[in-house]
């Protein structure tokens, strides 16, 4: 091939065809970028030659949308820098530009520790970062379980985490992309610039070439969504790539604000000997009025759940495995668990809140004596352990199934419902795992109502009833006025459900939207759209 970047696929990149789906694809090609440019010249030649291109980031997805089909497998992980740094002189925020390959946890540590390579920034650059170096310590407030996420992969399912219930997406931190069209054409996207007129949208490449597109006509659901393109009327452009799936573009530069971070993080788990009464509690801590209880004015951060079976799956952990060793023991009495964050500024408020959240333990049934509490940052991170070992743990199930069954992976939602039918919908969940007799663990946002439902098949056909029981439920979340997909972003794995949420003529709008950008329809094929779907 004439771009010395690009290279035959061989059994040394064999690990290039998969992502955390399990999923396993096939390329002929891969490349590993430095720079936009090199990105550029990449996709010219691809565009030339009509070769079909995925992109890559971390591969920690779980709806493959990193795992090539065919062609040629792009992998951004070398463009790995953080590029410049400004401070808002009216706002005092500060800002950093950065390349996709960054990956959260190393990005994390950079801002707390105040340690960027600086060498090739330019002057002003750098005297943005003095003032970052002085100023209160900042954070980037998006938190997904999985902290080797890049930030290309990030932007492309539009990820949240726990503390979304707050703040929000990754979508309301991201102030300026810089993206790399099929043809090999960039677009410099800055939030506040560039605006839809209605439902029409123009875009002009940095060679001045314009784009002339229509967004989708669909009315997006009131819950947290990642499924499919953002579209509103009048919305700002740059929102249409943020949870994209990486079907317009290629994200090859990002500009993230910070926040400053509170003075004082607390963390309480609650447990209690019921579901329902849990339930209960989440309502309670959203500040919802329940007849016979006070309303409550806690604001958490986060609201994270874990029911029974997931509990049990922990405790035969820490029972067989010393890498959960650490984890307190979960008395066998504890049905359901809940993790709530608390951020403030003072102890006064702080102590006020964590009196409330007592409160609220109480009038919802449960006792307040059956609590970890964590006001220290290394009981913090014991019971972040505690959140991240549970899907730890069904992954390590799953794979131990999967060598007697290949056919076997992980069936797990990333489903969101609107606040009134949160309730309705974990009895559907319960109800109809219950039916089917499969084993289950479920988990998740409960305070955004986005469960994480993890089937764990044991056999074929089990595997079986597991997907059909994904495609019954994308069909009643939908009809809640819920998203299929919350936060995982659509992938190859959950196109289809993409036509049970949509229309089928709003799925034809989205695909006008992609041959806007992406012609000969080659970027990412798979992602968003069934292939019946792909060459309509």
């Amino acid at each position: 091939m004439a771009n010395a970047l690009i290279r035959p696929m061989s059994g040394e990149y064999e690990e290039y065809l998969r992502d955390e789906s399990r999923s396993v694809g096939k390329a002929e090609s891969i490349s590993f970028p430095h720079t936009t440019e090199d990105v550029s010249s990449i996709l010219k030649e691809m565009y030339e030659k009509k070769i079909p291109v995925t992109v890559q980031g971390s591969r920690t997805g779980l709806a493959a949308a990193a795992v090539p089909y065919e062609g040629h497998a792009m992998n951004l992980s070398r463009m790995d820098k953080v590029l410049s740094c400004r401070q808002d002189e009216q706002t005092g925020t500060f800002y950093f530009t950065l390349q996709p390959g960054v990956l959260l946890s190393e990005l994390r540590k950079m801002i707390s520790g105040k340690r960027f390579q600086t060498a090739d920034w330019t002057e002003e650059a750098k005297a943005a970062y003095t003032a970052f170096c002085r100023a209160p310590e900042q954070f980037f407030t998006p938190d997904p379980t999985e902290t080797s996420a890049s930030l290309g992969g990030m932007v492309n399912c539009n990820a949240s985490g726990a503390r979304s219930f707050h703040y929000g997406s990754v979508r309301g931190y991201i102030n300026g992309l810089k993206v790399v069209l099929m043809d090999g054409e960039t677009l410099t996207l800055r939030r506040g610039e560039q605006f839809a007129q209605e439902r029409e949208g123009t875009l002009r490449t940095d060679s001045g070439k314009e784009i002339h597109f229509t967004l989708p006509s669909y009315q997006m659901p009131h819950t947290k969504n990642a499924s499919g393109y953002y579209a509103e009327d009048n919305m700002d452009l740059i929102d249409l790539f943020i949870g994209s799936d990486g079907t317009l573009g290629v994200t090859c530069e990002i500009e993230i604000r910070l926040l400053p971070l509170p003075q004082i993080i607390w963390g309480v788990t609650a447990f209690f000997d019921q579901e329902e009464k849990a339930l209960r509690y989440v309502r309670l801590i959203r500040g919802e009025q329940l007849e016979g209880c006070d309303r409550f004015d806690i604001h958490p951060v986060s609201a994270e759940f874990f029911n029974g079976d997931a509990l049990e799956i922990l405790r035969r952990e820490k029972r067989e495995n010393s890498a959960f060793a650490q984890i307190h023991d979960i008395p066998q009495q504890y049905e359901t668990a809940i993790y709530v964050e608390l951020h403030g500024d003072t102890e006064e408020d702080m102590t006020n809140r964590l009196l409330e959240l007592g409160k609220a333990i109480q009038q919802a049934g449960g006792k307040e004596e059956d609590t970890w509490v964590a006001r220290s940052q290394t009981d913090l991170d014991r019971l972040m352990f505690f959140r991240h070992a549970i899907p730890e743990c069904v992954n390590m199930l799953i794979d131990q199934r999967k060598k007697k069954n290949k056919e076997i992976t992980k069936l797990g939602t990333d489903m969101a419902v609107p606040d009134a039918a949160l309730e309705e919908t974990m009895a559907m969940y319960n109800t109809m795992l219950k039916e089917r007799g499969l084993q289950s663990a479920i988990w998740g946002h409960v305070g955004n109502n986005h469960l994480h439902v993890n089937i764990l098949p044991n056999d074929s056909e089990e595997y079986r009833k597991g997907k059909e029981l994904y495609n019954d439920w994308a069909a009643k979340i939908t009809a809640k006025g819920g998203a299929v997909s919350a936060e995982h972003g659509v992938g190859k794995l959950k196109a289809g459900f993409l036509k049970v949420m949509y229309e089928e003529k709003h799925i034809g709008e989205m695909r006008q939207l992609k041959k806007a950008f992406d012609p000969q329809n080659l970027l990412n094929r798979g992602n968003l759209f069934a292939p019946e779907e792909e060459n309509k």
